[in-house]
């Protein structure tokens, strides 16, 4: 199983991507854009062109044993023609990367088993658990951070900052793809993973933070008496994968 495809070359798919061959495995990418092809290649991955929303044949990209999905289309349609595809091909293994976004905010800690919104991204998910002709792990992410993706960058030209005594659920780009790299290395399919830092500081601690160590004025908060917010529990992965969050201290972003 060292044959890999990645369905996206965006801010995820390149580390990825670059993290897979380190590791040894083979390493085919898709973008929808000509002028990253170039890029691709500079980075030993086999380029390839793929929108699936064209419904065009993808046989040689998915001409692999593992399929990782890292795109941010909710095309129904275009998934349900890409799983016709991978159904004929080669591909084992698919991990389909989701998001937290599907859980409402519930004012209570979050795990795998609550209830999700009815969304396409909860339908396409499902299109891929219910398949068997191929295995799928889904991770849910929760908000993404790392490199220039900083959080002191967000919410800029005076714009407030809502829900400030709420609870913050992020991720960084380094703990992804190590989590994305045990759930290959330990052969773990037919799962679905929240995957979001165990520290929880307040909205309003975490962006003051953020911005003040990156010399920022201190952001505004709306002032609203509505409390929303949730708590996405990783307990699961950190217990299935034996894994250590990398980055779990969200005031030293």
């Amino acid at each position: 199983m060292k044959n890999v495809s990645i369905l996206g070359f965006g801010w995820l798919g390149k580390s990825l991507a670059i993290s897979l061959l380190d590791e040894g495995y083979t390493v085919k990418g898709s973008t929808t854009s000509e002028e990253k092809l170039e890029l691709l290649e500079l980075n030993h991955i086999e380029p390839y062109i793929v929108d699936i929303s064209d419904f065009e044949e993808f046989d040689d990209f998915l001409n692999a044993d593992i399929l990782i999905i890292a795109i941010t289309s909710k095309d129904i349609d275009g998934f349900e023609n890409l799983i016709a595809q991978i159904e004929s091909s080669s591909i084992q293994k698919v991990i389909f990367i989701s998001s937290t976004s599907v859980y409402g905010m519930l004012n209570r800690v979050i795990t795998e088993e609550d209830e999700v919104l009815k969304t396409p991204l909860t339908e396409i998910e499902n299109l891929f658990r219910e398949n068997t002709f191929f295995e799928t792990t889904i991770i849910r992410f929760a908000g993404l951070f790392g490199d220039q993706r900083h959080p002191a960058n967000w919410f800029k030209n005076g714009r407030k900052i809502p829900q400030p005594k709420g609870f913050v659920n992020m991720i960084h780009k380094e703990d992804c793809i190590e989590i994305i790299l045990e759930i290959i290395a330990q052969n773990c399919w037919n799962e679905t993973f929240n995957a979001c830092s165990n520290h929880h500081p307040t909205r309003r601690e975490f962006y003051t933070i953020a911005k003040l160590s990156n010399d920022v004025e201190v952001p505004e908060f709306e002032d609203t008496d509505i409390y929303e917010w949730k708590i996405i529990s990783s307990k699961k992965v950190q217990e299935v994968l034996g894994y250590t969050f990398i980055h779990d201290d969200l005031l030293s972003v």
